[in-house]
């Protein structure tokens, strides 16, 4: 690693996250595409794989056995849950990483074992990862090797819940989290109820009651309140390529109004370049945010006394995944935190 320039190796090129992480840093002035590994595909140009990266000079995709590993300053892994633990384990103790898959996002082993149905195979290096909302953990990224990526429904969520959480706005009961997410949070791979067929013209719940996101949404929402947090969390797929919504139902907290919560979550994201609290009346929607690093929140009246409506959007590829990797990157290199997210939402 050189002053100006980092040598990144991407793992999982191949897939949703891996080619939308390769898009955005592309326009880095900083990143050097070193290696690309995509197991299937090894061999391959990238522009055979993806042809909407043909323009961009970058490396043949190859094995992660492949990779001269000498030459590589920061890894970001776009690889599944449970392929990662051992390979990250193995890599030398120098590089930086951005794991985008969720093997050490969950503190404890147990709760890991429990949600993704085996043993944790790297405990040591799962308790110093950081946590990667950068929002909410800046100050633990910059300083760590080692950053777990959150899942694009937990940093939709707690985005939209955390500073109200953490700053007693509103209780840690009978939180509702309705939750709506394009086709591309179920991967690249093929599924029957991803098929155009199976999906197009429709709307369907999944992993009702559950679904692997909601004991991380449980466990970050504990933190932020200091006490156990366990959520009413019900995902559903929406039949577009990219995008996330979460409608969440919540219950105010002493005399707090639904101004209070607004002008809390603003003063908390004040700062923020990705983060917008919508003013109220203002009404929001996954095209808003859709290809970029932006999440927006809008905050509602309940019909119900004593309740609110808190809406939160972002772009599940990008701020959901290849986006905040590429945020924390910058972090932990010393980079400006937005280079190569600099991209503004395409609308329609």
């Amino acid at each position: 690693m050189t002053a100006n320039k980092v040598n990144v190796c991407v793992l999982g090129a191949s897939g949703y996250t891996g080619s939308d992480f390769i898009r955005l840093a592309a326009r880095h002035q900083n990143i050097n595409f070193a290696a690309l590994t995509a197991h299937t595909h090894a061999g391959k140009k990238v522009a055979e794989v993806f042809p909407h990266l043909a323009t961009l000079d970058l490396p043949k995709l190859t094995t992660v056995d492949d990779v001269d590993w000498s030459d590589i300053d920061v890894v970001v892994c776009g690889l599944p849950h449970g392929t990662t633990q051992e390979i990250i384990a193995s890599l030398p103790k120098d590089i930086k990483i951005a794991d985008m898959s969720a093997d050490f996002r969950l503190r404890d082993a147990k709760t890991y074992e429990d949600t993704y149905g085996k043993p944790h195979q790297a405990l040591e290096l799962q308790k110093k990862a950081a946590y990667g909302l950068t929002e909410l953990n800046r100050d633990e990224i910059r300083n760590t090797r080692l950053v777990a990526c959150p899942g694009c429904f937990p940093t939709a969520v707690l985005l939209t819940l955390f500073p109200l959480l953490a700053g007693k706005h509103i209780g840690p009961n009978d939180l509702i989290i309705d939750a709506k997410s394009g086709l591309t949070g179920a991967g690249r791979g093929l599924k029957q109820n991803t098929l155009f067929s199976e999906a197009g013209e429709g709307l369907s719940p999944y992993g009702v009651g559950t679904h692997r996101h909601a004991p991380e949404i449980d466990q970050e929402l504990t933190k932020a309140f200091g006490d156990s947090v366990v959520v009413n969390f019900t995902p559903h797929l929406v039949p577009m390529s990219r995008g996330e919504l979460v409608t969440c139902h919540v219950k105010l907290c002493d005399n707090n109004t639904v101004v209070d919560v607004r002008e809390a979550l603003s003063a908390h994201y004040a700062s923020e370049p990705f983060v917008r609290v919508l003013a109220e009346g203002a009404m929001l929607a996954t095209q808003n945010v859709r290809g970029s690093n932006h999440c927006q929140i809008g905050v509602f009246a309940d019909r119900i006394p004593g309740r609110a409506i808190v809406i939160g959007t972002i772009d599940n590829l990008v701020k959901g995944s290849a986006g905040q990797a590429l945020q924390n990157l910058n972090l932990m290199c010393g980079f400006a935190e937005t280079q190569g997210l600099e991209q503004l939402p395409m609308f329609p």
